[in-house]
C-alpha cells in the first residue's frame, strides 16, 4: 500500500480498508507502505501472500509484479505484462484495437507542443500516458481560446484524446466474468475528488440503460480483460453518447488495481452481484500466485 505514485493516499486507503476486510476474514495481515527498502522489507516478513493494494506507478505497472515474480511470492491482481500494458494508455489501445474493441481517436506529443499549438481539433482531453485517478487531466473545450498550459508537474510526453461526449460507465470483471454496469453521475468532470471524496459522484448500479448496452458493457470489458491478460479482478471504463446508440460506446481503458476504498466501484459492483467487501478481498487471497 501507498509507494511514491501520485495516488499514493488513495492506495494508503484501500490498503487500509482491505487490511481490516482481510483480518475480519481470519488471516494474519501485515502492512506495507512501500518504498524503496521494499524488497529487504518483504524478505524479513516471508508473506505467503502479497495483497496488491497499490495503484499508479511503480505498483499497477509492471514494476513490483516483477520484484515479487523474482522473490516467488505469490501476489494478486494482474501480472507484468498485463499490468504494463494496461499502465501505457496508448499501447492498450492498440491491444483494443487489434481485439475489435471501439476506442477514441489519440496521439503522443510533447509537453510543449500542447502547451504551444493545439495538436488536436477541440474538444480534446489531455492526460498523462501512464497515471490513473483522473491525475493530471486537462479538458479543452471547443470554444477555448488557446492551447492548455500545461503544469510543469506533466511528463515530458502527455495523451492527447478527442472528447467523447456522454455518460460515464464501469465494468468490473472478476476471475474473468464481466459483473455489472455502474452509471457515474459527478458535477462536471468525474475528476480525482469525485473519484474519492465522499458525495463527490453518485453510482447507480446496476445502470439504468438499455439491455443492448448493458450486454455490450459487459462483452466489451470481458474481452479487454483477456486482450491484455489481466488476473483477478479489472475495471474497464466506458463513455456512452445514447444520441448514437450501440454505436455511441467506447472503451476509454482497462485498470488493472481498482480502487478497493468505501467510495470504490469495483467493491460496489462485486456486491450487487452477491460478493461483500470481505469475501472480494479473500477472493483475491485465494487467486494469487506467480507466472500471472
Amino acid at each position: 500500500m501507498g509507494g511514491p505514485s501520485a495516488e499514493r493516499e488513495v492506495s494508503l486507503s484501500s490498503g487500509r480498508e482491505c487490511a481490516t476486510a482481510l483480518r475480519g476474514e481470519g488471516y494474519e495481515v501485515v502492512e506495507l507502505d512501500a518504498g524503496a527498502d521494499l524488497a529487504e522489507r518483504l524478505r524479513a516478513v516471508a508473506p505467503d501472500v502479497v495483497f496488491n493494494a497499490l495503484h499508479g506507478r511503480w505498483g499497477e505497472d509492471g514494476c513490483v509484479q516483477g520484484l515479487l515474480e523474482w522473490l516467488r511470492i505469490p501476489y494478486t491482481h494482474s501480472g507484468v505484462l498485463a499490468s504494463a500494458l494496461a499502465m501505457d494508455k496508448e499501447r492498450s489501445k492498440s491491444a483494443f484495437r487489434a481485439a475489435g474493441l471501439p476506442v477514441v481517436d489519440s496521439l503522443i506529443a510533447s509537453r510543449e507542443d500542447v502547451r504551444a499549438r493545439h495538436v488536436m481539433a477541440p474538444p480534446y482531453v489531455v492526460k498523462p500516458n501512464n497515471e490513473g485517478s483522473s491525475v493530471g487531466v486537462y479538458l479543452v473545450n471547443e470554444a477555448a481560446n488557446g492551447p492548455p498550459q500545461l503544469s510543469d508537474a506533466m511528463p515530458d510526453r502527455v495523451m492527447v484524446e478527442r472528447f467523447v461526449p456522454g455518460r460515464e460507465m464501469t465494468t468490473t470483471v472478476m476471475g474473468g466474468r464481466a459483473l455489472a454496469v455502474t452509471d457515474i453521475y459527478a458535477d462536471g468532470w468525474y475528476d480525482y475528488d469525485a473519484k474519492y471524496k465522499p458525495g463527490g459522484s453518485r453510482h447507480v448500479v446496476p445502470a439504468e440503460i438499455p439491455a443492448e448496452i448493458t450486454a455490450l458493457c459487459l462483452d466489451y470489458a470481458q474481452r479487454a480483460h483477456e486482450a491484455l491478460g489481466c488476473r483477478g479482478v479489472s475495471r474497464t471504463d466506458f463513455r456512452w453518447d445514447e444520441s448514437l446508440g450501440a454505436d455511441g460506446l467506447i472503451l476509454l481503458e482497462t485498470n488493472t488495481q481498482p480502487g478497493m476504498t468505501p467510495t470504490s466501484l469495483a467493491p460496489e459492483q462485486a456486491a450487487v452481484t452477491g460478493t461483500g467487501f470481505g469475501a472480494l478481498c479473500r477472493w483475491l487471497v485465494e487467486d494469487a500466485s506467480c507466472d500471472r
